[in-house]
């Protein structure tokens, strides 16, 4: 994999040294397999556009990856903005759906992790990597590059609006693990919430949706009622780890990242894939079975499609964004 196309940070589930995997082993270079039949994939970015691709570390059974946000798209629906690497920094960059052509730099930072759009659009809120700490900062999403500090001296990163622009809830990584917080836009209070990661907010509710570790280490999806306190785990499987949860605009999906095996015979490779649910949990369903990874999944405005970040289409495993049909 081409290093400019590599992103590090928090993995989800243990940070594992990476096993060798040759392209001999991985077939990369189809769109598609046999189980994916009856969805339309189309490649959205070009090698040039330096998308970041995730970091996945896998061994023997174990497989941990980069979970944190790196697509997201434009109020409007008309642009998709990504991390790129280029010039030895990490920034977002800005790209037109309905053209090939090149992208904006949104940020002039040098080591953005991840971001998302306010519900809004007018504003981006992201975390970037400074020594041993993240700090996040709010920028203007088509104005020029100044930024507001949010955070500072700490290990925070996934930060994302409250629905109503409030509330920017983050994960905080500290001694004692990995807990959701939340900074008041107002008054720049700071609450801690409950133990998880990945978190995303419902919307027209208190209440959030992150990942957890069970007591068997297996990363599961839960549902966080902040206002009366009420905690459900939502999606749970003990052959999956699951991270990277986001809700479809009309509130009925959630659609995250999930680990997969694959049988080949002889060959047994673990990668990760897309997989939907509904809210409630039920209709739990695998979307992708590429060798490639799937990863940091975005629904498009109308809910029609999914874009993610894949090596799928390239024989050499550079990352593209690719957008696939949802066909429930």
């Amino acid at each position: 994999m081409d290093h400019r196309t590599r992103l590090y940070s928090i993995f989800a589930g243990m940070a594992l040294a990476c096993c060798s995997i040759s392209a001999q082993t991985v077939d990369y270079s189809v769109v598609s397999v046999p189980e994916e039949s009856g969805t339309d994939f189309t490649q959205i970015s070009q090698i040039t556009d330096y998308v970041c691709m995730p970091e996945v570390k896998r061994s023997g059974r174990n497989i941990g990856w980069f979970s944190n946000r790196i697509l997201d798209i434009s109020k409007d629906g008309t642009q998709i903005a990504y991390l790129s690497f280029r010039n030895n920094t990490t920034n977002i960059f800005i790209k037109e759906l309905s053209k090939q052509g090149s992208s904006i730099q949104k940020t002039n930072r040098t080591a953005v992790l991840d971001f998302s759009y306010s519900p809004d659009g007018k504003q981006i809120v992201f975390s970037e990597a400074r020594g041993k700490t993240n700090q996040i900062f709010q920028t203007s999403s088509d104005k020029g590059f100044v930024c507001r500090q949010i955070t500072n001296g700490n290990t925070d990163y996934s930060p994302i609006y409250s629905s109503d622009m409030g509330l920017v809830f983050f994960a905080r990584q500290e001694n004692n693990g990995i807990s959701i917080w939340s900074h008041d836009m107002k008054n720049n209070f700071l609450a801690n919430y409950s133990q998880g990661f990945n978190p995303y907010p419902v919307r027209g509710e208190q209440a959030f949706i992150c990942i957890r570790a069970n007591a068997a280490g297996n990363n599961e999806i839960w549902k966080i009622n902040y206002a009366t306190g009420v905690e459900e785990c939502i999606v749970s499987h003990p052959e999956h780890n699951f991270t990277s949860p986001t809700i479809s605009p009309d509130g009925k999906w959630l659609l995250f990242v999930g680990s997969s095996k694959i049988e080949n015979g002889k060959i047994t490779y673990y990668n990760t894939d897309l997989f939907v649910s509904r809210l409630d949990g039920t209709e739990f369903t695998q979307l992708t079975y590429h060798a490639a990874d799937d990863l940091s999944p975005v629904w498009s405005k109308d809910g029609r499609y999914i874009y993610f970040v894949s090596q799928r289409g390239n024989k050499e495993a550079k990352a593209n964004i690719w957008r696939m049909t949802f066909n429930y």
